[in-house]
């Protein structure tokens, strides 16, 4: 079974087409993407036994009773550890096994991954059912968040080699993916639970474990459906490019991954990719609740602030803060392969550049867009802003391959990903403790956001700062040409004598076929989203 995995039983040669590849990439990145969009469970889960009101623990059960006690229902700041584990174990397991996938190729790291995602929520579900949130932590946030890692890495260095020549789109066609995956997986677990909802369940469980089976068996069809092309395929026509102009910190050398830290440049892009993260995810934390604050009753054409509005029309203000939220995560998929693509033309520094500069004006911006009371700009800013954030995880693995060479460029990132470990706790606890403190001090919540916004744009000058430092890797840290043939022989990349890769011939029936599988999900999910925010703009 070891054999039906490994990486030389996918390698192709001529005549594959390597169109192919990206929905198989999809399929993985959608499956685990719905990490962004675990949300919907909280306030459900926060009720799990009172089922209508939550059950209230009483003051002398602390936070590591909560997680045993089955007496009282979790609080949703308890349930929150989980996304936090989420990101915290995704760039931990990225960093840990990523020099493993190159070698054991990209079918059995996602193939590892289903199960790890797909098991983490089974695990979960009976975490739910026994009410035990120490199984939720261990099963989804643990467990799920090293699948993430193995799955979010799993195709990055094999897009690159197939698209040599559009290195940006390729990344960015993967890992629009993990940011769609909310899109499709929050409403799916919405319709679920109220399917499975009864007077005695929340139907949390229920969907967990359906969600679980679902997953795994995505992620596996579409683990199974890696390629790897062979050690001397390149797309017909194409030349590696002379290095010149926006192409000059496009290298043809390769450095080891166990040699890329000990590099200026692997630390600089590390803080290029977590301040750009901090700013970002600070905002997705936080979407929902700051437009509710900062425009109240003007969303629904009421002149009241927030805090003096009605029960009822609380709930509608809220709904239109879902939709913004949604139409954030649209964007953030839009950047992820727009912006991707286009650094293949602009170039990857010059792309961030834009990612900082246009950033920081935009972040200064927002508060001015908020106390005019222009709900179309104030959403508008933060669509743009979302884009970068989403095009600067899709353009980063395009960045490490003209950086430091292709052949352990999936390693490298791996690793560069602890930059997003830290920041998934970084810019949320900026942003909340700001924000707490100012309220504590008498800020109007409507008018506290203004201080955070400049903040997180004086963290986009420090990372454009960082960008603007990096410059082509030193000769001495490129691996000798024996150190490249004896990593190419231990990924099967290295021709053996008398053997080729077979010949492919792929159909196009097959191709149109495989896009239209994951074009109809992704679909459906913009379609959700579309309707939920198109009221912003009303």
């Amino acid at each position: 079974m070891a054999g039906f995995f490994s990486r030389e039983r996918i390698v192709v040669g001529a005549g594959y087409n390597r169109w192919l590849v990206p929905p198989a990439a999809l399929a993985v990145h959608l499956s685990i993407g719905m990490a962004y969009g675990f949300s919907v469970f909280w306030l459900p889960l926060s009720k799990a036994l009172g089922i209508s009101e939550p059950l209230a623990c009483g003051e002398d059960v602390g936070f590591w009773m909560r997680a045993i006690t089955t007496a009282c229902d979790w609080k949703v700041s308890d349930l929150g550890w989980i996304f936090t584990l989420f990101f915290v174990f995704l760039g931990c397991s990225a960093a840990v096994f990523g020099h493993w996938l190159e070698h054991a190729g990209p079918r059995k790291a996602g193939a590892v991954a289903a199960v790890c995602w797909g098991g983490g929520l089974l695990i979960s579900a009976i975490g739910v059912y026994t009410h035990q949130l120490w199984l939720m932590w261990l099963g989804s946030g643990v467990i799920g968040g090293i699948g993430l890692g193995l799955g979010y890495i799993s195709p990055v260095s094999t897009l690159i080699k197939w698209f040599p020549d559009k290195r940006g789109l390729a990344t960015g066609m993967a890992i629009m993916g993990f940011g769609g995956g909310a899109m499709i997986g929050a409403p799916l677990a919405n319709t679920m639970m109220n399917y499975f909802a009864s007077e005695a369940s929340i139907g949390v469980w229920q969907t967990f474990a359906t969600m679980g089976v679902l997953y795994f068996v995505v992620m596996m069809i579409g683990s199974l459906g890696y390629r790897v092309p062979a050690h001397d395929w390149k797309p017909k026509g194409w030349t590696p490019p002379v290095s010149n102009g926006k192409k000059a910190m496009i290298t043809q050398h390769h450095v080891h991954v166990n040699e890329a830290h000990k590099t200026p440049q692997f630390w600089l892009l590390w803080w290029v990719l977590c301040l750009n993260v901090s700013a970002g995810i600070g905002v997705i934390g936080m979407a929902s609740p700051m437009l509710q604050e900062v425009f109240g009753g003007l969303l629904i054409d009421v002149p009241l602030k927030l805090s003096e509005l009605s029960s009822d029309q609380k709930l509608q203000v809220a709904a239109i803060g879902a939709g913004f939220a949604g139409l954030l995560s649209f964007f953030n998929i839009l950047g992820r392969i727009g912006w991707a693509s286009c650094s293949d033309f602009l170039g990857r520094k010059r792309t961030y550049i834009i990612f900082f500069a246009l950033g920081f004006a935009l972040y200064v911006l927002s508060p001015w867009a908020g106390s005019i009371g222009s709900v179309a700009l104030f959403a508008g800013v933060f669509c743009v802003i979302l884009s970068m954030y989403g095009g600067g995880f899709s353009t980063i693995p395009a960045y490490l391959a003209d950086v430091f060479g292709t052949q352990h460029v999936g390693a490298i990132h791996g690793r560069i990903l602890t930059a997003w470990a830290t920041a998934g706790v970084l810019g949320p606890v900026i942003v909340n403790y700001l924000r707490d403190y100012q309220l504590d001090q008498g800020v109007p919540a409507d008018h506290a956001y203004g201080i955070i916004m400049y903040v997180l744009a004086a963290l986009l000058l420090v990372g454009l700062a960082c960008n603007l430092l990096v410059r082509p890797v030193a000769e001495k840290h490129y691996m000798t040409a024996e150190q490249l043939a004896a990593e190419k022989k231990a990924s099967h990349e290295q021709a053996q004598k008398g053997m080729q890769a077979p010949a492919h011939k792929s159909s196009a029936v097959l191709t149109a076929v495989v896009w239209i599988a994951v074009g109809i999900p992704i679909a459906y999910g913009v379609w959700s989203t579309l309707q939920k925010a198109v009221i912003l703009f009303h």
